[in-house]
């Protein structure tokens, strides 16, 4: 099998690993099947077909960046990601190659595709209760899942109007764009199919002072996340390599 290739964005060694972990938990990965990219430390270099090829598929992780914010307030650091990322996918739609984003691929994605970014739709840090449409229902990336399930989200931006070549596979009542598909091989979710409690309780003490929520609420958050039972949500990985694995 050809490997997978996880693109990181963020500069926190822990969170970072802790994405890795993650998404080898959820998807049922070797970690020698999973290479790792630190977009955030390390430019993407030229981008074709052939290079490309070289993976099964392309997994974009979350991010403190947010596409939809105006440029006088992007790093340059930012900048940079951005313009490797819209490289990519310049390559990626148009070969219609395997690829799958969460969280910062709604935005990246959802943005190089021509959909409506804002702060709109925020959520809070916890869960948010999923529902799947009836395109969803049919797609390969949901078998296996209920018709709604509970999943972990935590963010500023999110997909206020999709284009409409888009295909909706996911809502919930306060983010109305929770999962959606571009052509045939091309997702991305706002949800957080690669989080368990622990991971989401380390991200709300690695993010506590990032503005997702009052810095004091950090601890009691946390706990609510150790408590909350998520176990569905990991499959939408799992089926992800599970259909694009043998390349």
């Amino acid at each position: 099998m050809k490997p997978f290739l996880l693109i990181s964005t963020r500069s926190d060694a822990f969170t970072a690993e802790d994405e890795v972990r993650g998404v080898l938990q959820a998807s049922g990965l070797d970690p020698t099947d999973l290479h790792t990219f630190p977009l955030e430390s390390e430019t993407l270099g030229p981008v074709d077909a052939d290079w490309v090829r070289t993976y099964s598929g392309i997994i974009l992780g979350g991010s403190p960046f947010n596409a939809s914010d105006p440029p006088e307030r992007k790093s340059s650091v930012q900048v940079r990601c951005e313009a490797d990322l819209h490289r990519l996918l310049d390559v990626l739609v148009e070969l219609d190659f395997p690829f799958f984003g969460a969280c910062y691929g709604v935005g990246t994605l959802g943005s190089h595709q021509g959909a409506v970014i804002d702060r709109n739709f925020g959520e809070p840090v916890g869960t948010s209760r999923i529902v799947v449409t009836d395109a969803g229902r049919a797609d390969p990336m949901l078998r296996g899942l209920p018709d709604s399930f509970d999943a972990f989200v935590g963010h500023k931006e999110a997909v206020r109007t999709l284009p409409a070549h888009a295909v909706l596979l996911a809502s919930s009542a306060p983010c109305p764009v929770q999962m959606f598909r571009i052509k045939e091989n091309l997702y991305a979710t706002q949800f957080h199919p690669e989080l368990d409690p622990a991971g989401l309780a380390g991200r709300i003490m690695t993010y506590k002072d990032a503005g997702y929520f009052p810095p004091e609420r950090a601890l009691e958050l946390r706990e609510r996340a150790l408590a909350a039972e998520v176990d569905a949500p990991g499959l939408v990985l799992a089926n992800f390599v599970r259909r694009y694995g043998n390349g």
